[in-house]
């Protein structure tokens, strides 16, 4: 049974507020229209038969759903009103209601309705058919913070786990590390790492860069033009022309540098902004269209091909960010000394030390990555990024990290630091209007803006990032070197509680030669199908298990 809202209750300033807001405007107002007396079979339903007071759980025919919703009371959510899910499923089915308009029409004293009908619609359209009655959540969420500024379409929300590592200090301060994610043993890991830099006094940090970039793509009629508007914007005048037009779109907009290449007669320009506390990309998009629109006044025959040449550059890896950087550029550096090496992780220093070489700068130059001289920063950061409403697309250019490890104190104590020029990151704007993604980042006391030094929260929460990823390449790197990493995973991300068993016995893949080789010899003369013998205790259990799977 469908719960309906009184028209009553139905507040048109809180509308007219949150659609504007959104930039969503409202069916305009129609007059009332009686329904014709000449219509065919010589009478028409009563009043109350079109507008009753509440929705009825019978579903009327389509051309009544359709004269309440043309005829009914303005705007059209007090209409809508009078309908019940499956009427309003048949406007939509009709073409009368566009899905993606639900929340526009039906107001936002109905938001969790519009996604309700949304789910049906979608559910009903599909070949599985599933969606209507899935898992998927979709009560009791605030959809007006996602209405016209994180999601369209909306049939639910995915809830992640939620875990925290540490605490972590970092420049003297101790922080929760919030980590959404599924992966078992990166939270548990993360904090063992956390634990061991601790013990050393804990992370330094240093922002050594902050500036958002966009890197527009021109092209000009030849290139001698191209060549003199390069010319000119390198110049005192253009520069200065150009940031003045694009500073004048936000007070938060500070234009840091222009950098520009040319290709033929193609030239793109990447613009470098601060952005306060806002990861910034639709405040400089806005600047630069603005800068833009100042330099075609100078060459009018210019054409710009668009305000994104990839020059940027944003969630691709290139060597620019690598070099130059983007978002905040932070540097964080940490001792650990030599008992915890050995006592919490569980390895020593001269190994780390070498498999941090052999591993995270041979191996990743030998692969030919950019910006990959890590064992796993994405995870971190990533965890990170979805607990505290960033964009978990840009993981890619942000998790560009190199991480180096030294014997230091005579070779007794590890020196490790990690370097990330890319870390994009915002405490404003995007997903951090979100109510879970809001309570993250107050734990962290760096919600909204900062009041007195723009761009200080922001910065802040890339320290904490870059140290948290220090905390997880120390463990990971650990296990690795003691050779602790299977066992781990197996314990933490394989339950045999959670891991469905297979109907059947399935064809060994490749295994362990050793492993192989001893079950051979144990079961020498055996049929395939008869019991194995126990194997003996040095052998690994997990390598068992995986057989017997």
């Amino acid at each position: 049974m469908h719960t309906f809202v009184r028209p009553s209750t139905f507040t048109l300033a809180d509308v007219d507020r949150k659609l504007n807001a959104a930039k969503l405007s409202l069916p305009k107002a129609q007059q009332l229209t009686p329904p014709d007396s000449s219509s065919e079979g010589g009478s028409s339903p009563s009043e109350a038969d079109y507008f009753p007071e509440f929705p009825s759980e019978e579903v009327r025919p389509l051309d009544q759903c359709i004269a309440i919703f043309e005829k009914g009371p303005r705007p059209a959510s007090a209409s809508l009103a009078l309908l019940n899910d499956e009427e309003i499923i048949q406007l939509s089915d009709a073409g009368k209601i566009a899905a993606y308009a639900l929340e526009k029409l039906l107001g936002m004293d109905a938001l969790e309705r519009a996604v309700r009908i949304r789910r049906a619609l979608i559910s009903r359209a599909s070949s599985t058919q599933t969606l209507e009655s899935s898992a998927i959540p979709h009560e009791s969420y605030d959809y007006s913070r996602v209405l016209g500024a994180c999601c369209e379409n909306v049939v639910g929300y995915i809830p992640i786990p939620l875990g925290v590592a540490g605490p972590l200090k970092v420049d003297g301060v101790s922080y929760p590390i919030p980590m959404a994610t599924a992966e078992g043993t990166l939270v548990a890991s993360t904090s063992r790492g956390c634990k061991a830099l601790n013990a050393g006094g804990g992370v330094t940090t240093v922002l050594t860069a902050d500036g958002m970039t966009r890197g527009p793509a021109i092209d000009f009629p030849s290139l001698v033009q191209a060549g003199q508007a390069k010319a000119w914007i390198e110049s005192e005048e253009g520069y200065s022309a150009l940031r003045t037009a694009f500073e004048s779109t936000s007070r938060f907009a500070k234009l840091k540098s222009l950098k520009t290449a040319l290709a033929g007669r193609t030239l793109y320009i990447r613009f470098t902004t601060a952005t306060g506390d806002a990861m910034g990309m639709n405040m400089i998009s806005k600047g630069t269209e603005k800068a833009l629109d100042a330099l075609q006044k100078r060459f009018p025959a210019m054409v710009i091909l668009a305000l994104s040449g990839n020059y940027c550059t944003d969630k691709k890896p290139a060597a620019i960010n690598w070099i130059e950087g983007r978002g905040k550029s932070v540097v964080a550096e940490a001792i650990v000394p030599g008992h915890v090496v050995k006592n919490v992780l569980k390895t020593t220093v001269q190994d780390l030390c070498n498999l941090n070489i052999k591993k995270n700068l041979i191996g990743s130059a030998m692969a030919g990555s950019i910006g990959g001289f890590n064992a796993h920063a994405a995870n971190i950061l990533t965890a990170i990024f979805l607990a505290t409403g960033q964009d978990p697309a840009q993981n890619v250019e942000s998790s560009m990290c190199m991480t180096l490890m030294e014997p230091t104190n005579g070779g007794e104590d590890l020196l490790i630091s990690v370097n990330m020029p890319c870390i994009e990151v915002g405490t404003v704007g995007g997903g951090t209007v979100l109510g879970p993604q809001q309570g993250v980042l107050d734990m962290l006391g760096v919600r909204g803006a900062h009041p007195t030094q723009p761009g200080k929260n922001a910065q802040t929460l890339a320290r904490i990032i870059a140290s948290a990823v220090m905390a997880g390449e120390l463990s990971l790197m650990s296990a690795l070197a003691a050779g602790h990493l299977i066992r781990a995973h197996m314990a933490h991300n394989r339950s045999q509680v959670n891991t469905p068993a297979p109907s059947a016995p399935v064809t060994p893949g490749p295994q362990s030669n050793t492993v192989l080789a001893q079950l051979a010899r144990s079961n020498s003369g055996r049929s395939p199908f008869s019991p194995l013998t126990p194997l003996t205790p040095s052998m690994s259990q997990l390598s068992l298990s995986k057989l017997r799977r």
